[in-house]
Formats: C-alpha cells, structure tokens, sequence
C-alpha cells in the first residue's frame, strides 16, 4: 500500500457499491460472527466496524447466550439483531461483509464457506486462517466461484510503511538482503502454537519481503528432545493436531534470501522477541509486531565491529528518521481501519485485498511445512506441498 493509496483509502466517500446491497443510508452491511468463551471476536473484529464510516452492523451472531447480550450491547443493535446461529444471521441480514472474530481455528472453515455461501462480497478473518492447505484449498475454491473477496487480519501487512521500506532495500541502503530472522512471543505458547497464532504474523511480513517460500527444513522439539508421535496432542485455540515446545526453521524464499523462524517457550519478552528483522550488508531493518513506529533502521554492517555505538532509527511513511506525516496511523493500522479501507477498496476494485485468502493459505504453508520436515527428519521439503492434511497426523 503507497502513501496515496492509503490516504485515498481512510477517507474514501460512503457510497453504496453496485455489486454490493446496502444498508439504511447506503451503508454496506456489516455482519459479525464470534463465539464467546472459544475465541470470542478476536482482536477487535466486531467493534472496529463502529469506526468505519460506510458500514453499519447490521447483526451479531454469538452461541453463548451470555456473550450474545453483551455483543448486542456492545455493538449498539437491537435484542432482534442477536442470534444464536449465524447461518441464520446471514440468511437473515444478507450482509455486504461479514466479520469472522473467533480466536479458535477449527471454526473457521465452517463460517468462512457459510459467508461465501450468504451472497456477501467480502470477508475479513481472524488469523490464524484456516487449520490445513485441505481446507485452505476449499475456502479458496468456493470464494474464486463466486468473486468474493478474503482479507486476513494480519493488520501490520496492511502498514503503508511497507513499501518505504522496500523502497529502502531497492535503492541499495539495507545493502545486500543476506537473510530475514523471525521470532514469535515465546511466551507460554512457545514452540508449535507460537509458530501458528504468532508466527504466522511475522511470516506473513516475511513473505511481502521475500516472496513466496519455496521450500523449507525444520526441527520441532519437546523439552530439548525432537518431537515424536507420543507428543503430539490437540492443540489450543482450535489448532488441531500439535507439539513441541521449540522450533527451528529454515524457509528458502522466491526472491532468493532465506529466512529463519524461531521460537523456544518462555525465552524471551514481548518487547524483544516478537518480530521480523531483515539483515543487510549495510543495516538492519527490525519491525516488532503490532507496536508503533513498526520499523527501524540500524545503519552499517551488522557483522563488523564499530567503537562508536550505532542508533536505531525509526522509518516512517516519510523516510528514516523523520516525523511520521500521516495523522492517527498507529490507530488506524491496530484499529484494522486500513485494513477494513483495503477489503472494502478491493471489492469495488474487483481485486485481491492486500492481506488475501492466498497470503492465509501461504502462512498456513509455512506452518505445515515446518511440521512436515521435522516428520522427514528435517529433511528440505518443497512447498507447495502435496499432502495437504496435518503433517503431525502422519507422524
């Protein structure tokens, strides 16, 4: 997203679109799906629709009666705008976009083909997408058949700084790109969840950067000893089959640079662990996940020596270094409003939004291609990959 595009989409006019029904005062009707006590609404994937000026929620589905009276609260509607049952919100309301909020992955297959199947024109989703290529695959499908348009809710990819930094790297300041290293929060989650709820994250940053991966070698480890079918178990959060508490990869990327994903439990703090750096000749550009500025440049050779301490400086959409020019940036990128100007942008396009259903199956490539060498013993393995079920459940 350049700095124009993103202006142009933040303050876009709201107009009713053709190819979209709207709501009262030609607002495009907005839907919520979440499920309180197993992922709720995500990260805000209900009330950020209360800020974006050409939607109106229209209705919230929740199975929780509980968390159904409070999102009605919440999200200003009316006791008949609750329901139980989303299928039949959305048979209901026939939303224009549907929000799918819930944390816990193995939902999302199920409320993604029952968007789709509604007659919206947009879907924006809570990350981790889906929990395998096989139902990556199907989603895909179904929304190519009938034009509609995916966006994850990986927010910082929607961060217009992005192309600044790009920018940085083709004119030659970053120097050579020898490698990317990422890290997830390597909390409690540490390891193979980290890697999923967290990691897919900083992949996802890793993928604009180095293209799609092409092939990938990695060691999953239980208490310092490499995972074996005795450890894997279901995960939290709805992942599916899962293990390990430390992984290590390697992936080879389209455009030539490698890049690492870590992740060991309890083995560092948010503040410095959580991120994607990207090692060049001539500097380092370090982005820590979901803090504002997003990106910061140490200039020089990262592997030779200095007396003098070098300083981190911050790049903004105005360069490195300078004041950042957009007004209420970090609001509206952790807010999902860029994101929610893009997905909306990418239906009256007609295009991909910036963070696609494609970006979701790719990270979800990653994830089962990590498993997928480990269960080779961590032999390289070529990505796509064939076998599009859990690795883990072959172990």
């Amino acid at each position: 997203m350049t700095r124009r595009h993103f202006l142009a989409t933040t303050s876009a006019a709201a107009a009713s679109l053709p190819s979209l029904q709207a709501a009262q005062g030609g607002k495009l009707k907005v839907a919520v799906i979440g499920h309180s006590g197993r992922g709720a609404y995500g990260h805000g994937l209900d009330t950020m629709w209360l800020q974006v000026p050409e939607t109106e929620i229209v209705g919230v589905a929740d199975a929780d009666e509980k968390g159904l009276a409070g999102a009605v609260t919440k999200l200003k509607l009316k006791s008949e705008q609750g329901f139980a049952e989303y299928a039949k919100m959305l048979a209901t309301v026939k939303p224009d976009i549907v929000a799918i909020g819930p944390r816990h992955v193995d939902q999302h297959r199920d409320m993604l083909l029952a968007a789709i199947n509604s007659g919206a024109k947009g879907i924006y989703i809570e990350k981790p997408f889906v929990r395998t290529l096989a139902e990556a695959d199907e989603v895909l499908a179904a929304a190519k058949a009938k034009n509609v348009k995916i966006s994850i809710a990986h927010r910082n990819r929607f961060h217009p700084v992005l192309p600044v930094v790009q920018k940085l790297i083709d004119d030659g300041t970053v120097g050579q790109v020898l490698e990317m290293r990422g890290r997830g929060k390597e909390d409690q989650r540490g390891g193979g969840l980290d890697l999923w709820v967290l990691g897919t994250h900083v992949m996802n940053l890793a993928c604009y950067f180095g293209g799609k991966p092409l092939e990938c070698s990695a060691v999953v480890l239980q208490n310092g000893k490499p995972v074996t079918k005795a450890d894997v178990a279901e995960g939290a959060e709805g992942i599916g089959l899962l293990a390990g508490n430390e992984v290590h990869a390697r992936y080879q990327m389209e455009r030539g640079m490698p890049v690492y994903f870590d992740s060991i439990q309890n083995a560092g703090v948010k503040e410095a662990a959580f991120g994607l750096q990207i090692i060049g000749t001539k500097g380092i550009v370090d982005f820590r996940i979901d803090v504002e500025p997003l990106a910061h440049f140490l200039p020089g050779n990262p592997f030779r020596p200095v007396k003098e301490p070098r300083v981190w400086q911050p790049i903004t959409t105005g360069g490195i270094g300078q004041q950042e020019p957009i007004a209420n940036l970090g609001k509206n990128v952790g807010g999902h409003l860029t994101a929610a100007a893009d997905l909306i942008a990418a239906v009256r396009e007609n295009r991909e939004p910036l963070c696609s259903g494609e970006e979701g199956r790719t990270t979800v490539e990653i994830v089962a291609g990590a498993f997928e060498s480990h269960r080779l013993g961590g032999a390289r393995v070529a990505l796509p990959l064939s076998d599009r079920g859990n690795p883990l459940a072959k172990l």
